[in-house]
């Protein structure tokens, strides 16, 4: 088995380069799909959340598995390569209890991508490429995650994006309670960011989602009101700030459409966050005058604050990674060990058999007991002790040493003095 991953997160690579490899979770399972047609590539998983897109994976060809993300994504491979991580091994072991643990994360500490790395466990059951080392691996990373929150204050004092999105706002307007708030999408993100928004008690609360049924279920959670995504064109400039975050593929909001509201608004700033990645706002619209637009990108200087908080806590959980990243590597050499040892029972019972079947024919024929165990236990022995002799009488002298010192070892032979 041959752990690797890679991939590119928040710390490496731009969200206008991150948006371009992040799967939705319905594009998931076909792409694990795709991937385990290629050669080698025995097992895999896919964590795509805002900050990040990594592939994990059992493979005997690493580089293989890499040039698929990029020929995937119909990108450059050159061109992506620079924002690349290449992890093997224990590297790729002690990432994914990083990840996990909420040690890797913009927000240091934050506990969604736990579920994040559940959804992609699942998405990977789901598609029959999980196996016996990724399950492992997974596994193994939710005990940390949970061994780390529970013996650290790793979590303590974290500001979410959710809270860093209604600081901002606060930034630029007074008084939330004044204003009206939309909200693009009803997926985790959003409920998160609502419930901070509705804490400040908004004049009016709004959730637009392409499934007004859905919408309207989350926006009942905080007293507000839902609408169609098709009635942002004539509904944008009745809101002050606006937060999107959609798995759509395209942005939704354009630089026409918000030309339009602000000349609705006869100039009345909005402030914007777009949570999605991809985004859901096009960029140019930050270029707007009287548009505050912010991406996640833009709100990492805010999440990061307590950061220097909360290093000692950071270095008791990374002690905590190490260790396991330690024993999972164990784990998977001793996994290696098994075929062996299998096939090695196998063949000691097949001479126990054979020389046991041959006693009991012996006896049936009357041959006397003691004669009968006598030649089985020689038989047996010879048997054993076969393999061994053969192999050192055949090596040459260049490997007679460390032969006999196997032997030697594996039969616990004394040295004689």
């Amino acid at each position: 088995m041959q752990l690797f991953a890679y991939g590119l997160n928040h710390q490496t690579a731009p969200i206008e380069v991150r948006e371009k490899l992040a799967f939705a979770p319905e594009q998931v399972e076909s792409a694990l799909a795709d991937l385990l047609e290629r050669q080698g590539v025995r097992e895999a998983a896919i964590v795509s959340t805002c900050n990040r897109t990594e592939v994990y994976c059992n493979a005997r060809d690493p580089e293989g598995a890499m040039r698929w993300l990029a020929e995937y994504r119909q990108l450059d491979v050159s061109k992506l390569n620079p924002f690349l991580y290449r992890l093997p091994g224990r590297d790729a072991a002690r990432h994914a209890f990083r990840v996990a643990a909420g040690l890797d994360s913009m927000v240091l500490g934050e506990a969604q991508i736990l579920g994040q790395m559940k959804d992609a466990v699942r998405a990977a059951q789901s598609a029959g490429a999980l196996g016996i080392l990724l399950n492992g691996l997974f596994q193994r990373a939710f005990s940390v995650a949970k061994e780390v929150r529970t013996q650290t204050a790793i979590g303590a004092n974290s500001v979410s994006m959710a809270a860093a999105a209604v600081k901002l706002a606060e930034r630029i307007f007074p008084d939330i309670g004044e204003l009206a708030v939309l909200f693009v999408g009803a997926g985790e993100m959003i409920e998160l960011t609502a419930t901070h928004f509705a804490a400040r008690k908004p004049r009016r609360l709004t959730i637009a989602n392409r499934t007004v049924e859905r919408g309207a279920a989350l926006a009942a959670q905080f007293g507000g009101e839902a609408i169609s995504l098709a009635d942002l064109p004539e509904s944008l400039s009745a809101f002050d700030i606006v937060v999107t975050c959609t798995a759509s593929q395209l942005p939704l909001i354009g630089k026409g459409l918000v030309e339009r509201a602000i000349k609705r608004r006869k100039h009345r700033p909005i402030f914007m966050v777009d949570l999605g990645v991809p985004r859901d706002i096009e960029p140019e619209v930050g270029r707007l005058s009287d548009v505050y637009l912010y991406s996640v990108d833009d709100l990492a200087e805010i999440v990061r604050q307590g950061r220097e908080e909360r290093q000692t806590a950071v270095a008791a959980a990374e002690t905590i990674v190490d260790q396991h990243a330690d024993d999972f590597m164990h784990w998977i050499d001793s996994r290696a060990l098994v075929p062996t040892i299998r096939d090695l029972k196998d063949h000691i019972d097949r001479i126990r058999r054979h020389e046991l079947e041959r006693a009991h024919k012996r006896l049936a024929k009357g041959a006397p007991v003691d004669e009968v165990l006598e030649a089985m236990s020689q038989a047996m022995a010879a048997k054993f002790i076969h393999a061994p002799l053969a192999t050192l009488n055949e090596a040459g002298a260049s490997q007679h040493p460390e032969l006999i010192e196997l032997v030697r070892r594996l039969y616990h032979l004394h040295d004689r003095n």
